[in-house]
């Protein structure tokens, strides 16, 4: 019997469940959830999005680093 382990929560992606088809670079206040504050995305396995919505959200939180409505770096 193994003591302190906690029990596994099952992680899912909010794009699907929210039925999100595609992730747009102009919803600042949703991809700020997917960026630490030193301004690194946060990986497929921490954050529990699907492989094709983290691609969506990779590209649009780009495009938002490039028009200025998202920081490169976190201040």
């Amino acid at each position: 019997m193994v003591i302190g382990i906690k029990p596994y929560r099952k992680r899912y992606c909010r794009f699907c469940d929210k039925k999100i088809d595609k992730v747009e670079y102009k919803d600042v206040e949703l991809l700020k959830y997917f960026v630490t504050e030193r301004g690194k995305i946060i990986p497929r396995r921490i954050s529990g999005t699907c492989a094709r919505h983290q691609r969506q959200l990779t590209t649009a939180i780009k495009r938002a680093r490039i028009l200025a409505l998202l920081p490169f770096i976190g201040e």
